[in-house]
């Protein structure tokens, strides 16, 4: 059946998106994404235990984010050029064996640059599924979802797929935690390393990753040229997305030397979880919102929702006063991010959806390692007392980045 055809039968009846993919894309696409959200802190905790130098795991997780910013997109592109499987199963491969690699050469006597140099191959190789995730199911929905459905469904689809980003960014350090103190510092790594080469191997081999007209839009018609990706309605949905994800970076890092002072660092993962719950809950209450309350808007007032928490988090003392900072901040963080996620759905050019997708899942684990290790830095360096501060700075970029998003899309009159 061509795209047209399928366009024409989905115009005839109602076919939904769950009924079209299976319940099992969804269980096999949300525990593929766990090593990506594992690798940043994974790689943190085995430097700073290994090498015995937070600043030098500050250092690695920091080269994990450039080697995303270097290759994520251009691994998008060659998804939009070859198609998804081909790519995802080589990268999968290359990835879980350099994880591997990375863990025993922590504990050589090699010096602290190859550690580095590993590290950002593992950046470059990482399996983006989240952003090829949904650039998939956006052009499910184009091909098989009727006309006067697809805004709905698209919004639906970016509020999931947000909200399971979220949980997956909260689970990903807490598993991290589990293994290192009940196995050893290694044992993250070699962990996502396993799931690596199982669940992106089942994501690359699922029926909807099957290579249809690379190259081109779901409807034929060749795709947009490079120059597209780097329009001003773009890049600034890359820039708020590396603040959301300075954001998780900086918080994690200063919550947990907030808890170190405490007495109680293992328990850090627990309470950045009070952010997460939250945030995933709003996140999926996304397409319930008025229509009138617009995506322009809702990027702008969600993102302040986001500086207010982070003034809070800033002013903690103790336990409680910091679970009511990271309760506020979750209400901002999930719709701040779905938001931007349908942003860049919309203003996709043709035929480089995933390649804008990428871009944005690369901007967001950038953020998160270059947020952890200036976090780490500060926190060591100056004090828990100033790092607290810094997520205040990234949500300032999440929201200024709303602003110029705002007067990019003015509605034209």
């Amino acid at each position: 059946m061509t795209p047209s055809d399928a366009r024409a039968v989905a115009e005839q009846r109602p076919v939904s998106l769950l009924g079209t993919v299976g319940p099992w894309y969804f269980i096999i696409a949300f525990v593929a994404r766990v090593p990506y959200a594992m690798m940043v802190v994974g790689v943190l905790t085995l430097v700073s235990s290994g090498r015995g130098s937070i600043s030098y795991g500050g250092l690695a997780s920091a080269a994990v984010g450039i080697g995303t910013a270097c290759f994520g997109a251009l691994l998008g592109a060659a998804a939009d050029r070859f198609g998804q499987r081909l790519v995802l199963l080589l990268i999968a491969g290359a990835n879980a064996a350099l994880m591997v690699v990375f863990a025993a050469v922590v504990y050589s006597d090699l010096p602290i640059g190859v550690v580095l140099a590993v590290a950002f191959g593992i950046g470059s190789t990482a399996p983006q599924v989240a952003p090829m995730s949904r650039a998939r199911l956006v052009g499910v929905i184009a091909d098989r979802i009727a006309p006067d459905r697809r805004s709905r469904t698209v919004s639906s689809t970016m509020a999931y797929e947000s909200a399971a980003d979220e949980t997956v960014f909260v689970l990903g350090p807490f598993v991290v935690g589990i293994l290192a103190s009940a196995i050893a510092p290694w044992a993250p790594l070699v962990g996502a390393a396993v799931l690596t080469v199982g669940f992106v191997g089942a994501f690359a081999l699922h029926p909807s990753g099957r290579r249809v007209d690379a190259g081109r839009t779901h409807d034929g018609r060749p795709a947009s040229p490079v120059r597209d990706l780097f329009r001003a309605r773009i890049l600034v949905i890359v820039v708020g997305m590396a603040g959301v994800g300075a954001f998780f970076g900086t918080s994690l890092t200063s919550l947990t030397s907030f808890m170190t002072d405490l007495g109680d660092g293992e328990s850090a993962g627990v309470m950045y979880g009070i952010m997460g719950i939250g945030s995933a809950i709003l996140a999926l209450a996304v397409s319930a919102l008025p229509a009138r309350f617009t995506p322009r808007a809702r990027w702008i007032a969600f993102g302040a929702v986001m500086v207010g928490g982070s003034v809070l988090v800033g002013l903690a003392h103790d336990l409680a006063s910091m679970a009511i900072a990271l309760g506020l901040v979750g209400i901002g963080v999930g719709p701040t991010l779905v938001t931007q996620y349908s942003f860049g759905a919309a203003h996709s050019p043709a035929g480089r959806s995933t390649t804008v997708m990428t871009m944005l899942g690369s901007s967001l684990i950038v953020g998160q390692s270059l947020g952890a290790a200036v976090a780490g830095e500060v926190a060591e360096g100056a004090g828990t007392a100033v790092a607290l501060w810094l997520p205040l700075v990234a949500a300032g970029v999440v929201c200024a980045a709303g602003l110029a998003n705002a007067a990019l899309n003015r509605p034209v009159r």
